[in-house]
């Protein structure tokens, strides 16, 4: 219960504290679009590539937390029969 407990409150901890990390986008938005007139599409690749990184990283953590509950269950399971 204490595991819990400490659990919760850092998530609440973390979800409050805000930093401003959108200051950036109107300077990448700029550099991607001056690069893509003078014709050079490797900047966006990378930026599109970022971007897909983050995006996967939430679900790939997601599976693996899964996977590792699973197990453990099975194993309890296993335990108990």
């Amino acid at each position: 219960m204490k595991n819990a407990l400490k659990i919760g409150f850092l998530s609440i901890v973390a979800l409050l504290i805000n930093t401003a990390s959108y200051s950036q986008c109107a300077m990448c938005r700029a550099s991607v679009e001056n690069n893509v007139s003078n014709g050079d599409t490797s900047v966006a690749a990378g930026l599109n590539l970022g971007i897909m990184y983050l995006f996967v990283m939430p679900y790939l953590i997601a599976m693996v937390l899964g996977y590792f509950w699973y197990r453990n269950a099975k194993k309890r399971k296993a335990k108990i029969a």
